[in-house]
């Protein structure tokens, strides 16, 4: 029999995990073989790639981001290829099976649950009636067969990485140390299965010095919460830590009042890049948190990931969700200014999703909630706030992702956001309504041309400090890109020509600045990687003392190194009349 594992991942440096759990537990009874694509490929090239492998069975993992365009694909294979089953799996067929097949006939199986017993029972052609966990077509009528207990012994599933024909390198990876969640949240899927079960944890460490080995990008643990058991999740981090691996993140969702001051502690000596940490909030409001189930203490959670902050090694992503009950737009702001204040990396604006089989699904009606009965099940409105303000947040959370999340613009916004807005959300509630009053959400910006917006909103909105700003921006762009072409709304005018950063590139003060291993380069070669900007004030004032004073009126003067798409401000002084004139 020729069995294809297949699904529609959202990137193509993704990796699905759950068919290649199916595919490693039956591994000693069937070849199976896996064929992914992503959502952004053609339905009738994926379709075509599906039928030339002329599969006897072909399994689709779905999720809400790729059940429209599964669907479509296994319709049109079923019309060509009538003779293949067609058998769908994962969450967002697992919670109405029955009516799934029953409007779409083209499907002939779903599993429902966890998978991989079942699928193994399916190819061993147990009898179909006895499969557990498994929805499937009798003679007259559709057929579900009873819920299949959860795998008790996790270690019982193989490793999924195993296929040598498979090239990780670069690639994402989806790994998981546990199963299930101790919280219970209305929002979230993982609230449907009690109890945790862990993977043991030599066999853990062991996967990881073999993904290690492979040359993946990053590893995405997706234990719902990494670090809820203390000594095994802290022994798979120290083992991490041990092994020093280069050019690899590990990312984990962790709950951040269950951090104490021992992991603090061993989180300060991390290297740079290695761990990175994505933090639920969701919501500060005591009687949003206590509506949603969830288990947090706020002031202990912002204690501890502005202790993170401070050791400036490990990337923080904070989250939270418009649309929850209780949550109205006022509501939304404070939470929004709550974590602002914490400074994480990166804030995470999500809308909330009414899942199938969530808590929050089953109350729509106590809420309120309106919402297509579609993939992604978004909410269009609540009792507590109107589509109007999710559509404002919605430009919102636009301007987040484009102005705070890639820190492209960081010193810039901390310096005008402390000094002219009432509130971070302000700031980002007017930068958006900019954007609508001129279209601009229209149109796609190059990352240069977000810097010349933001000078035109600062412009339009402040009577002052616009030539500071100007500068700050100025210095913004330089420390964030390779291009040296200063956008024209924030160019000072200052030109150095490339002759006189030669000669000052040669200059043995400028040279016992920089670190040893840029010495050593020919004044040639380094000269391509390197931008000397002439600032109208000292920058040093804003960048390094946190904006608490007035600009100095002192020229400054900066080298910044370019290394592998990466700039490294390398070296900073004040211009002396010996420079000035060297540069003039």
């Amino acid at each position: 029999m020729t069995v294809l594992l297949s699904t529609l991942n959202s990137k193509y440096i993704h990796t699905n995990l759950a068919i290649r759990y199916l595919k490693a537990f039956v591994r000693d009874i069937e070849e199976v073989n896996i064929k992914e694509f992503t959502i952004n490929q053609n339905i009738d090239h994926i379709m075509a790639e599906v039928y030339k492998n002329n599969p006897n069975l072909v399994g689709f993992s779905t999720y809400i981001w790729n059940i429209d365009e599964t669907l479509q694909i296994c319709e049109g294979l079923k019309m060509v290829s009538p003779q293949t089953k067609i058998l769908l799996g994962g969450p967002e067929v697992s919670y109405d099976p029955v009516e799934i097949m029953e409007e779409h006939p083209y499907i002939d199986y779903i599993i429902y649950g966890e998978g991989e017993e079942t699928f193994r029972e399916l190819l061993l052609e147990k009898p179909i009636e006895n499969i557990n966990g498994l929805v499937y077509r009798g003679h007259d009528k559709i057929v579900k067969n009873p819920e299949r207990k959860l795998i008790g012994d996790l270690s019982t599933i193989p490793f999924p990485y195993e296929d040598e024909q498979e090239d990780f390198k670069n690639k994402i990876i989806y790994y998981e140390s546990s199963r299930g969640c101790p919280f219970n949240c209305e929002f979230c899927l993982s609230s449907t299965i009690k109890g945790l079960r862990y993977l043991p944890i030599d066999r853990v460490k062991r996967e990881l010095d073999t993904l290690i080995g492979m040359g993946v990008k990053q590893v995405k643990f997706v234990d719902r919460t990494f670090n809820a058991k203390k000594d095994y999740s802290m022994e798979i981090m120290k083992h991490i830590l041990v092994k020093n691996p280069k050019d690899i993140n590990f990312h984990f969702e962790v709950t951040a009042h269950l951090i104490d001051e021992h992991q603090l502690d061993f989180f300060k000596g991390v290297r740079e890049g290695l761990f990175q940490f994505e933090i639920g909030v969701q919501s500060t409001n005591p009687n949003t948190i206590e509506a949603i189930g969830r288990t947090t203490d706020f002031e202990k959670l912002k204690e501890v990931s502005m202790k993170i902050k401070s050791f400036n090694n490990i990337h923080q992503h904070l989250d939270l969700i418009v649309g929850l009950p209780y949550e109205d737009y006022k509501s939304f702001e404070e939470s929004f200014n709550d974590i602002y204040s914490i400074g994480p990396e990166k804030i995470q604006l999500g809308f909330l999703k009414l899942l199938k089989g969530s808590g929050l699904r089953t109350l729509r009606e106590k809420y309120g909630f309106k919402f297509l009965n579609k993939a992604p099940y978004e909410i269009l409105e609540n009792k507590y706030i109107t589509y109007d303000e999710i559509i404002r947040l919605k430009g919102i959370e636009e301007m987040v992702e484009r102005y705070y999340n890639e820190e492209f613009f960081k010193n810039t916004l901390n310096y005008v956001i402390g000094k002219y807005f009432i509130s971070p959300f302000k700031f980002y509630e007017e930068l958006s309504q900019y954007f609508v009053e001129r279209g601009l959400f229209e149109i796609s910006h190059s990352r240069a041309k977000l810097y010349g917006i933001l000078y035109g909103f600062l412009e339009d909105r402040l009577s002052s400090d616009l030539t500071l700003i100007k500068e700050l921006l100025r210095f913004d762009y330089i420390l964030n890109n390779t291009d040296r072409r200063i956008p024209r709304e924030i160019n000072n005018g200052i030109t150095i020509d490339a002759s006189k950063i030669h000669q000052l590139l040669k200059d043995e003060y400028c040279l016992s600045l920089l670190p040893e291993n840029l010495r050593l380069i020919p004044t040639k070669q380094l000269l391509k990687k390197t931008t000397i900007a002439l600032f109208n004030i000292n920058i040093l004032d804003f960048v390094e003392s946190g904006y608490n004073k007035d600009a100095e009126a002192i020229e400054s003067i900066m080298l910044f190194y370019h290394s592998e798409g990466t700039i490294i401000r390398s070296m900073v002084y004040d211009i002396t009349s010996q420079y000035k004139e060297m540069i003039n």
